[in-house]
């Protein structure tokens, strides 16, 4: 019985510091105080002060295009290498695999820089294709890992089997394998999208100067702390917050329903 109140103590501590800055943020949303921390009646001021700034509108749909288009072409990559590797022999594919990895355990400032001096060099850099590379660069292996696992859980004689039956390479690949790993592609496109929605770092050493995406208005809002707007952050920070729990709820719903129909 003790043990069963510290786990759930325990579980509840940690859900208690990893969203109480984020409920706090909710919380103070509802007010038009200049500071949280001091409140001034309920309010909806923030929320309309963040739809009618034109700036804020066109910072979101910059981000949310930049995740899109880095989100797509990342997964179309990330889905070719991963085949590539599956499909490779494993003299080639080991080390291939190895390297498409180097990103995620790399730090990230790491690979900001090099991406940096790399675009420097060839007079590309703070361009729009430079950040659309970073975030490629940023998001590719985390497709790949996403779709590796449903690669190995597949029958891999199947590609052959439909050679055999007289498909083309190409209807093979289309018909036959990517049906077999597509939730595997999902989940890598949406943790694409994920990843470049909240990147920080890479966007800020590649981005050109006149483009900023959610991230970089928000810190240079708050570093600068004369920005009118910054207190309608928190509403925006509060939609996304709302946004990102439906859309896991509606995922796990769909999920649990799906399995019960299995049943």
């Amino acid at each position: 019985m003790v043990k069963k109140i510290l786990s759930v103590a325990l579980c509840v501590a940690v859900l208690v510091f990893i969203y109480a800055p984020i409920l706090l943020l909710v919380v103070y949303s509802f007010t038009d105080a200049n500071v949280i921390g001091r409140w001034e009646g309920f309010s909806f001021d923030l929320y309309a002060q963040l739809f009618r700034s034109e700036e804020i509108m066109r910072i979101l749909l910059n981000t949310v295009v930049l995740a899109l288009v880095a989100a797509t072409l990342s997964t179309v990559l990330g889905t070719a290498g991963a085949i590539c590797i599956f499909y490779s022999k494993k003299k080639i594919a080991a080390p291939i695999k190895g390297i498409s990895q180097v990103p995620v355990i790399n730090a990230e400032i790491v690979t900001a820089i090099s991406l940096a001096l790399l675009f420097s060099m060839v007079a590309l850099y703070r361009t729009y294709f430079s950040l659309i590379v970073g975030h490629m660069v940023l998001c590719t292996p985390f497709v790949v890992l996403s779709v590796m696992p449903k690669l190995k859980q597949m029958d891999p004689n199947v590609y052959e089997a439909a050679l055999d039956l007289g498909a083309s390479p190409t209807t093979a690949l289309f018909k036959v394998v990517i049906p077999q790993i597509f939730s595997g592609v999902l989940s890598g496109f949406m943790l694409s999208i994920t990843l470049s929605l909240d990147d920080y770092i890479v966007t800020a050493f590649t981005k050109p100067k006149t483009f900023d995406t959610i991230s970089t208005y928000v810190y240079n809002a708050v570093k600068n702390g004369t920005n009118s707007s910054t207190p309608a952050l928190r509403a925006l920070s509060a939609l996304i917050f709302v946004v990102m729990i439906a859309a896991v709820l509606i995922v796990n719903l769909r999920a649990r329903k799906k399995k019960e129909g299995a049943k």
